[in-house]
């Protein structure tokens, strides 16, 4: 069974300020498990539903090779990034407007294929248009995060 922990924060814990825009920024260490067997390729998606204005995305990454089952903290490099709803590549941590705490949702895909089709600045839209054939698993990390 596929799994996603962070050693940064617990599933609905709160997220460290440092990985968050009132910090450094960074993507938290990610920690995957369970990857199947037959996967060739991992992706993920970082969003907040919670938005204003309607689910906000965070981060889109693809093409993260299974041996790369511990995403260092501020990880570069590991894949191919997706456009964000800060409308540039890369990640973007929670950003909430004063008030409730937001809940940001990592989640993790495996897949049976690379997704050589999608090209660097894909949306998340893209990208779960191209996973849909080719799922193997998901699991789901939450965080959440108030200013």
């Amino acid at each position: 069974m596929l799994t996603l922990t962070s050693p940064a924060f617990e599933h609905n814990g709160t997220i460290p300020k440092r990985y968050t825009c009132d910090g450094e920024n960074v993507s938290p260490e990610l920690r995957i498990g369970g990857i199947p067997p037959n996967a060739k390729s991992l992706a993920i998606v970082v969003d907040d539903p919670d938005a204003p204005a309607g689910t906000f995305t965070h981060w889109v990454i693809w093409n993260i090779p299974p041996s790369k089952a511990q995403i260092l903290i501020g990880a570069k490099d590991i894949g191919t990034e997706g456009m964000t709803s800060f409308s540039r590549t890369g990640y973007g941590g929670p950003c909430p407007p004063p008030g409730k705490p937001h809940r940001y949702f990592f989640k993790v895909y495996a897949l049976d294929t690379m997704l050589d089709l999608l090209t660097v600045g894909a949306n998340k839209t893209q990208l779960q248009m191209g996973i849909e054939q080719h799922l193997l698993a998901v699991a789901e990390l939450t965080g959440l995060y108030g200013r």
